[in-house]
């Protein structure tokens, strides 16, 4: 686009603090009508919300609730700033000035989006996934592109979809993919597609999203996002294929490549869940397992131009694979992956590490906001003997710093004593010449510190969240 942007920050309190009004909806009888962030256009007032093949969307992006929307929504999300340095919060500003000029350019097609901010993020399992982080602006934009497009094309997708779709979840992917099992279908076909967020086919991609939207504006646009450079260590790279991930619309973008998958599987009558990139079949035998994963490998290769990762598919029993962080087991049932389990001990480590200068009372309120939301997620699965252990460990994590601040024998020895612990026993325990964490483990560092004592400083207790989580 060919507006000229901020540099730098622009704090403007009473500017923004104006928009609250300009945000909010017009109400009958209450000034008319408002100018709102952007806006609205003559051509938009007869846009429809639910054409799913017309040529007139760009009047449906942009109208000025959707753009309102779209704007309230990137900064809800915050996220980093992109190429250009500009943050979420200099957004309203660079809007003030520009909006006219930003909306024109939608209209007549003419948006050019900024190179994405290329950033490497380690992989769960090993490796890096790349991410692309694109400007505020172009955030904007995608924003109300999405919401727009989510409208025209997301009721034609799958039931068997579940990812990055509105109302749906994992939590009802897993709910399927149980009734097939209790059902007896305990082979599951797990298709892993390699880099699928990198591979995909910019021709391809295009020609199913102009199968549905006749809107050549929109069309346009949408390829410059797929063909924007990736900016890495101040080289720019040119990209003739993937989606990077890290940009509002490259979910659905994939959830509509994929949407071929989806109705291919669903033609041949299978049993399927498909959660964004991870689909898993489930079937009745070993044979129609290979037989399965044979012919969906050499349609993914052969349709759509993705590949399928070998080395990572597999035809197994339920309980030898894992979706969505979780393992299915032959009845049905949920469990927790050790994976999983192994990531959540690595960000409990990470967040309790003895040299990280922070007080007490702050590492527990991380903790508590990592564990909370990590039980609410695993909630279905039978865990609860792994939580009575998780939760033990955590509370001798949380010992070992409260005795590493210490820092001498004096200070322990006088905190044990102040926590009810004979004159002897404390200072046994203070000039012991074990290490952090052995004395983090001793009866004495318990009875300083029960598990009364962490729940007093607001520690979660994960058994109890969990039962109470059961109990709804």
């Amino acid at each position: 686009m060919g507006a000229k942007r901020p540099q730098g920050r622009l704090d403007q309190p009473s500017l923004f603090e104006g928009w609250e009004a300009d945000l909010r909806p017009d109400t009958p009888g209450e000034g008319g009508t408002g100018p709102g962030v952007i806006e609205e256009s003559q051509a938009s007032a007869a846009s429809g919300p639910s054409r799913a093949l017309t040529d007139r969307l760009m009047e449906e992006v942009c109208q000025r609730d959707n753009l309102n929307q779209a704007y309230s929504r990137v900064v809800a999300n915050k996220g980093a700033p992109g190429v250009d340095g500009m943050t979420v919060e200099d957004l309203f500003t660079w809007i003030a000035g520009h909006k006219q000029e930003l909306q024109s350019s939608l209209l007549d097609g003419s948006y050019r989006p900024s190179p994405v901010r290329g950033v490497s993020i380690p992989k769960p399992g090993g490796g890096e996934r790349q991410l692309g982080i694109p400007t505020v602006v172009d955030r904007l934009v995608q924003q109300a592109l999405l919401q727009v497009l989510t409208r025209s094309l997301d009721p034609s997708f799958s039931d068997s979809s579940y990812g990055f779709r509105p109302g749906r979840g994992a939590h009802q992917a897993l709910r399927q993919a149980r009734e097939y099992v209790a059902e007896g279908r305990g082979i599951v076909v797990d298709v892993d597609l390699e880099k699928f967020f990198d591979r995909v086919n910019h021709d391809i991609l295009m020609a199913r999203l102009s199968r549905r939207v006749s809107d050549t504006r929109l069309l346009r646009i949408v390829r410059r996002f797929l063909e924007a450079g990736l900016m890495q260590d101040g080289v720019c790279i040119e990209r003739h294929e993937g989606t990077p991930q890290g940009g509002p619309l490259s979910p659905l973008l994939a959830n509509l490549l994929l949407d071929d998958l989806d109705q291919e599987l669903e033609r041949r009558g299978h049993a399927f869940c498909r959660y964004a990139d991870d689909c898993n079949i489930y079937v009745r035998s070993e044979v129609a397992g290979r037989r399965v994963m044979a012919s969906v490998a050499t349609f993914l290769e052969a349709k759509l131009k993705l590949r399928v990762n070998r080395g990572k598919s597999a035809v197994a029993r339920v309980e030898e694979r894992k979706f969505l962080g979780h393992r299915l087991l032959s009845d049905g049932r949920l469990g927790i992956a050790s994976g999983s389990l192994e990531r959540a001990k690595d960000r409990i480590r990470s967040t309790t590490r003895r040299n990280r200068g922070i007080g007490l009372e702050r590492m527990v309120g991380e903790l508590n906001s990592f564990l909370s939301g990590w039980v609410t997620y695993f909630r279905h699965a039978a865990m609860r003997s792994h939580l009575v252990e998780l939760d033990g460990w955590v509370r001798r994590k949380l010992r070992c710093v409260r005795l590493k601040q210490c820092k001498r024998v004096k200070p322990m020895a006088a905190f044990f004593i102040r926590q009810g612990v004979s004159l002897r026993q404390a200072w046994c325990t203070a000039l012991s010449g074990k290490g952090w964490w052995r004395k983090s483990g001793t009866p004495v560092a318990n009875q300083a510190m029960p598990s009364s004592w962490w729940e007093r400083l607001g520690l979660v207790c994960l058994v109890d969240r969990y039962e109470a989580l059961q109990a709804r």
